[in-house]
């Protein structure tokens, strides 16, 4: 079975680190580019952080950028979002997902059509 979970949302206050992951079953991750896309309340899902399929390439929204750290942990399977230095603008559902077709980096975080796999969601707040 074909599947995507995120796993280590959480509450944590201004300032704070969390730890996101994304554990692929059924598939290698490896061949996939993988993203991590948030959702606030009434707000439209953005792309906040994606990685090539090599891993050669990353990209950062620039609200994130310098705090969120994407990377593999190939031997698990899983693709890591290290989020420090939170805040709470950063409060959403942070969604993973996957895509075997090949994205120009331009569009690595933005053309949500071309990934296949997505996780259920993983609840981020950001609160004192």
């Amino acid at each position: 079975q074909v599947q995507l979970v995120e796993s280590g949302g959480g509450l944590v206050q201004p300032g704070g680190s969390l730890r996101l992951s994304c554990a692929a079953s059924g598939f290698t991750l490896d061949s996939y580019n993988v993203g991590w896309f948030r959702q606030a309340p009434g707000k439209e899902r953005e792309g906040v952080s994606c990685i090539s399929r090599s891993g050669g390439s990353t990209y950062y929204r620039d609200s994130v950028r310098g705090r969120f750290t994407i990377s593999r942990d190939t031997a698990g399977n899983t693709v890591v979002l290290q989020m420090n230095s939170l805040k709470p603008e950063d409060t959403a559902v942070y969604h993973c997902a996957a895509a075997s077709r090949p994205i120009g980096y331009q569009d690595l975080c933005t053309l949500e059509s071309r990934y296949d796999y997505w996780g259920q969601g993983a609840q981020v707040t950001v609160s004192s």
